[in-house]
C-alpha cells in the first residue's frame, strides 16, 4: 500500500500540514484511499459539529432571556385582553339555543 506522503496527489504545506489533491471519484490510486477520505471527511464533520455546539452553548443564555421576555409579553397581552371575554356572567337560555 502506498503511503499518502509518497503519493503524487499529496503535498506537504509550509506548516507540515498535508494538502490532498486527490479526488476519490476521479483519481484513486488504491482502495485504501477511499477509506482514508472517509476518515478525513468524518473528522471534518466532527470539527464542524463541535464548533457549532460551542456556538450554541454561547447563545443559550441569550436565547433563554429572549424566551422569558417573549413569554412575559405574551402573558401581558393575554392579561390585557381578558376584559373582552367575561366568563363570570351567567348565560341566558336564548344564548344556549344559538
Amino acid at each position: 500500500m502506498i503511503q499518502c506522503k509518497d503519493c503524487e496527489f499529496c503535498e506537504m504545506g509550509p506548516d507540515n500540514r498535508r494538502v490532498f489533491k486527490c479526488d476519490p471519484f476521479v483519481n484513486v490510486k488504491e482502495a485504501e484511499c477511499i477509506a482514508k477520505w472517509q476518515l478525513i471527511r468524518l473528522d471534518m464533520l466532527l470539527v464542524t459539529y463541535s464548533r457549532m455546539q460551542q456556538m450554541q452553548e454561547k447563545m443559550a443564555p441569550l436565547q433563554d432571556k429572549l424566551f422569558k421576555y417573549m413569554e412575559r409579553e405574551i402573558n401581558d397581552i393575554d392579561e390585557s385582553d381578558k376584559w373582552k371575554v367575561d366568563d363570570d356572567e351567567p348565560h341566558s337560555e336564548d344564548d344556549k339555543l344559538l
